[in-house]
């Protein structure tokens, strides 16, 4: 079989099913598991992260979806000398990756035309699921299935080990710093799962902008930096947007030291199976106790007055 996933999170569980060898395109943001590297890449973005800085990629992204160019660039001669037997795409956020409707002038050439799998993940139980259907998708419906259990295994022992702490402290999870977006779909499910209360948002509801005002009102207990994609080290060079304004330092949560960062793009932004990486490690954060005061290596904690003299361009 000749698979073509241009959904990261999707890659994930290719390589997990032992599918690896049959890949013949992934996306630009396909980087986990490290083997990926020789694949070739059929989707690129328009939109450069890595130079601009929080508030410029927002600019970006809104002037593309304004103007309804997409945020994506497909290699349509690669994908058609692919000749994929399988497409996994989604279907949640234009934002995040290229959509079907993008993909059907171009697959509408292959004959005969590929099996197209679409992805539309809103809740942590509907990437199980997806588990699953994958596992059916690609010929390998009992790899899946243990997949999905091994999992949820994993996701029902974070429950169990938190389930005796009676304290279930309020959690602000910020997606993005510039402006702020609150961290919506599956990242509720995920902060509940690890014993604490979402302040901002909703499960299965999309992320969606609130400002310092609204940040202070939630009074979190804690927060949470995980802007959508990116690693703690990319993160920190944006701190200085948020720690510099004159509301950061009266946030109870900064005062006791309880702001954390995290790796976005690897266990908070891709629908995929390191998701329940990062609930373990938001419930080692939320209840250390049972972790034994021990942060994970994955996590960094803020310290309380910690401002960064510049951001780094």
């Amino acid at each position: 079989m000749r698979i073509c996933s241009l959904v990261p999170g999707a890659t994930e569980v290719v390589a997990a099913l032992g599918l690896t060898d049959q890949l013949v395109g992934i996306s630009h943001e396909c980087d986990f598991p490290p083997q990926l590297g020789e694949i070739p890449v059929m989707v690129r973005a328009r939109v450069d992260s890595r130079s601009r800085s929080s508030a410029e990629i927002d600019a970006q992204v809104g002037t593309f979806l304004s103007a309804g160019e997409s945020l994506y660039e497909l290699d349509e001669p690669g994908l058609l000398a692919a000749k994929p037997d399988v497409v996994i795409t989604q279907d949640l956020c234009d934002v995040c990756a290229l959509t079907p409707a993008q993909l059907a002038a171009v697959l509408r050439k292959l004959v005969p035309p590929p099996r197209i799998v679409t992805l539309t993940p809103r809740r942590l139980d509907d990437i199980l699921r997806d588990t699953v259907t994958l596992g059916i998708a690609l010929g390998k419906p009992e790899a899946g299935a243990l997949l999905a259990a091994q999992l949820r295994g994993r996701l029902d022992a974070v429950r169990h080990l938190v389930s005796a702490e009676s304290a279930r402290p309020r959690v602000a999870c910020l997606e993005w710093l510039s402006p702020f977006y609150t961290a919506g779909h599956w990242v509720p499910d995920m902060v509940e799962a690890a014993g604490g209360i979402d302040a901002l948002a909703h499960a299965g509801a999309a992320s969606h902008t609130i400002d310092w005002d609204r940040l202070a009102a939630a009074a979190p207990d804690i927060i949470m930096l995980m802007p959508c994609g990116f690693t703690i080290e990319r993160t920190r060079a944006e701190l200085a947007t948020i720690t510099g304004h004159p509301q950061w330092n009266t946030l109870a949560a900064v005062q006791r030291g309880a702001v954390y960062l995290v790796d976005a793009l690897s266990y908070f932004s891709r629908p995929g199976p390191r998701l329940i990486d990062g609930v373990e490690q938001l419930a080692a954060i939320f209840h250390p106790s049972c972790y034994a005061d021990r942060l994970p290596a994955t996590v960094e904690r803020l310290t309380p007055h910690e401002i960064p003299t510049s951001m780094a361009r």
